[in-house]
């Protein structure tokens, strides 16, 4: 009777041990190990098993208290088309919606929300932003007229947007199933041979100002693709840095996004550890286990250049990073225009193959 159920490292199939190598077999797919090998790789196992994987805490925020005299510096404009409230200083006369473009109306003083820690001010101006906004519809034949006059990249508005940074040190260990493969000839046969390794990797890494926008109006998808921010040049928040521009007011708590900041954090530790995993024809995780410590959270207010356009009763927004340049946007196609040319295109086509046919035929 055996003691221990030992499976296959490569299969998972169930090995015996045999007399005639001294060691054990795998009958499936003919692998050889070393007892005290296997006992080794199932301490590996166990350990594993016992730990507790991912585990993420996050240290609670607190919210930053607003100095004297900041809130009734500042108004709240709503919004009654998408309820989206925004942030102005006190001179900013009333303006429209940079999330639905609906006109907005004045809700009264800023108050119950928390004070930015940080703020990464606007280094790109209007200009900048309509140049941009005009270079990416250069050449876009089908994009309906609306989107390419003067007037509507005039609209185009300096948002800030709200950002949990969350910073991390991050603790992990990875397996890895991995396999070589080397292939000879002789004069009667083809060989390949297979080997099989267990790669593991141990160690730690560290991340800064993870950002997740805090704004339900702002597709996480169009945030993220206009990144990275440089972080580096945020300066502590002041209400002075709103002069001129719009300020959105948070939707999502810090704890709310935990859940996608620990995503991303998880997931670049895991492209940083496979990277290390070089040599071998075929690589596939087996294992992971990551641990965050001295997890912290800033919120920051970040700027954001942002055009909305309607088109057939859908909003299309446009957003450019404010520090980078970065541009981004859904475009719509005008079918109309689509068709137009193509039955112009058919016109132009008749018109020159029969040309052709009446000289031919003069011929």
């Amino acid at each position: 009777m055996a003691l221990i159920d030992y499976k296959c490292p490569n299969c998972d199939g169930a090995i015996n041990f045999d007399s005639e190598i001294q060691q054990m077999k795998c009958p499936f797919c003919d692998s050889a190990f070393d007892v005290e090998s296997l006992k080794a790789y199932d301490d590996v196992l166990l350990k594993e098993q016992e730990a507790k994987q991912e585990e993420i805490e996050w240290s609670s925020h607190e919210d930053s208290k607003w100095q004297e005299g900041e809130e009734e510096s500042m108004n709240v404009f709503a919004c009654n088309s998408c309820a989206g409230e925004i942030i102005v200083d006190a001179t900013t006369a009333a303006t429209s919606c940079p999330f639905c473009g609906s006109p907005v109306v004045m809700k009264g003083k800023l108050s119950g929300s928390a004070r930015p820690d940080l703020i990464i001010p606007f280094k790109l101006d209007k200009k900048a932003a309509q140049e941009s906004l005009s270079k990416h519809l250069t050449g876009k034949r089908l994009l309906p007229g609306t989107f390419k006059s003067s007037k509507k990249l005039e609209e185009i508005k300096g948002v800030y947007v709200p950002f949990w940074l969350f910073d991390a040190e991050v603790d992990a260990s990875m397996r890895y199933k991995a396999t070589t493969i080397r292939s000879w000839s002789d004069a009667q046969y083809n060989y390949t041979e297979t080997k099989f390794f267990n790669v593991v990797r141990k160690g730690n890494m560290a991340f800064d100002d993870v950002p997740v926008d805090a704004s339900a109006k702002m597709s996480n998808d169009l945030m993220e693709s206009i990144e990275p921010f440089d972080a580096k040049a945020a300066v502590p928040f002041q209400t002075a840095f709103l002069s001129g521009f719009l300020a959105d007011k948070f939707d999502f708590c810090a704890e709310h996004c935990i859940e996608r900041a620990n995503r991303r954090i998880k997931k670049s530790t895991e492209v940083a550890f496979s990277r290390t995993v070089t040599g071998y024809v075929s690589v596939s995780p087996e294992h992971r286990d990551i641990h965050l410590r001295k997890s912290t959270v800033k919120y920051a207010l970040l700027p954001v250049w942002v055009l909305n356009a309607k088109w057939q009763d859908k909003n299309y927004i446009f957003a450019m990073n404010g520090q980078t340049g970065k541009f981004v946007g859904d475009l719509p196609t005008d079918w109309g225009i689509f068709w137009r040319q193509l039955i112009i295109m058919a016109i132009i086509i008749t018109v020159v193959v029969n040309i052709i046919i009446m000289l031919m035929g003069g011929i």
